[in-house]
């Protein structure tokens, strides 16, 4: 499969203090999109109102996270008349105090997400000094009281020729689909993960144009247990919850930072990379890991190399993030040195890893142009069977040994 083109970085020309010290800034796969949030306007239930029926407004669609498209390198988008026999005419049409006070745990809510405006049309909806074409993103999954409505919709979009690509990871959008789909993928996945209060165990309702979740202190339902019963004729006052007290009333995203980096021995010649045992033969990557409560980013380079492969880092920094919304990591790419006698690799602490090794930058630098690809897809051609196969230019362990074996670590600070 063709590797998409990376994003461009913000301001790639723009000549600074810190792109002479520091180089070119350097985006990865994922980030990049052409939205502009307007976060600050997702609870303006009028601007939202008016953003859902514009002319150039369009809804990209998901059912259990597959997102809707053409193929599997072109997402579709369709208008508001063909979501509006699921949604209803005005979803933001009561103010959010209003849809909180009569909130119904036996009604299934479509999720929908307000994602931003697309400021590349400039014949969008002008809200103040904002314009843009407003991009929603819906949860389509037949569930609930809304399954037929769904169900019909999703039968309705496939008989286009239209389909709902599957699989875990989408690599094959041009860079700033790729960034909506991530976007609007990581939160749908976070709605449905959540729907029930973390601390007292009620149904939860997704507000804030869906990046928020709050628990109502009252049900329209007749409440049995946590999940809800049968319609009752006026509220039901539900158990005290210390979410509403104070000022930790709402759930927000969740976000896991996770470190990446590229391992570089003490002399700067070779490159640590390693292996899990469920990868293909002569596959291996940088090595990653999850930051820790109280750790910073450097403890967490430092404790995972450690930990996985028995090496000893000395100074870390870090060279740029990729969001990846599976579920919803933020890659924080580094890159460290080993100390002076600390390249010894073992393996018996984490077993994660069946193999760690040194590679010299040659191979490192021959893999990277003949041998990239995604997990189970084929490399490029000019590829000899044995030799060293790594990531592809959209993950950000690409982005890490390429800096690497283009001298990040020289005498130039250059990332």
């Amino acid at each position: 499969m063709t590797q998409p083109a990376l994003p461009e970085p913000a301001f790639p020309n723009l000549d600074s203090m810190l792109s002479r010290k520091f180089g070119k800034e350097v985006a990865n796969y994922f980030s990049g999109s052409p939205l502009n949030r307007v976060s600050f306007l997702r609870t303006d239930h009028s601007f939202l109102s008016a953003a859902l029926e514009h002319p150039t407004t369009s809804f990209l669609l998901f059912n259990n996270l597959n997102p809707l498209a053409k193929d599997p390198s072109t997402l579709e988008f369709v208008p508001f008349a063909d979501v509006q026999p699921l949604i209803g005419d005005n979803p933001y049409s009561k103010p959010e105090e209003q849809l909180i006070s009569e909130y119904n745990s036996t009604v299934t809510i479509p999720q929908l997400l307000f994602l931003g405006l697309d400021e590349r049309d400039r014949q969008g909806l002008t809200h103040n000094i904002y314009t843009g074409a407003p991009r929603f993103a819906l949860d389509v999954t037949p569930k609930g009281t809304i399954a037929s409505q769904a169900q019909s919709l999703v039968e309705s979009l496939q008989s286009r020729g239209l389909k709902f690509l599957e699989g875990r990871i989408q690599a094959a959008l041009p860079a700033q689909e790729a960034a909506i789909y991530a976007q609007a993928r990581a939160l749908l996945d976070w709605n449905a993960r959540n729907p029930f209060c973390a601390q007292c165990g009620q149904p939860t309702l997704s507000i804030n144009a869906g990046t928020k979740r709050t628990c109502p202190p009252k049900d329209m339902a007749s409440m049995k247990g946590a999940i809800g019963g049968n319609v009752g004729t006026a509220p039901t006052e539900r158990p005290d919850c210390a979410t509403r007290k104070g000022i930790s009333n709402l759930c927000f995203p969740r976000t896991d930072p996770t470190v990446i980096m590229a391992v570089v021995s003490s002399d700067g010649r070779r490159v640590l990379i390693g292996r899990q045992k469920r990868w293909p033969p002569y596959w291996y990557s940088t090595l990653a890991g999850f930051v820790e409560p109280a750790e910073s980013v450097e403890e967490a380079v430092r404790r995972e190399v450690w930990e996985e492969s028995g090496v000893k880092l000395g100074r870390v920094v870090i060279h740029s993030t990729q969001p990846w919304p599976y579920p919803a990591n933020l890659m924080i790419g580094a890159i460290g040195q080993c100390i002076p006698g600390g390249e010894e690799v073992s393996l018996q602490h984490d077993p994660e890893l069946e193999d760690a090794r040194w590679a010299d930058l040659e191979e490192v630098r021959e893999a990277l142009r003949v041998g990239t690809s995604a997990l189970g897809e084929s490399a490029q051609e000019g590829y000899k069977e044995g030799n060293l196969r790594l990531p592809a230019g959209t993950a950000i362990a690409n982005q890490l040994l390429t800096a690497v074996v283009g001298g990040f670590v020289g005498e130039a600070l250059k990332i």
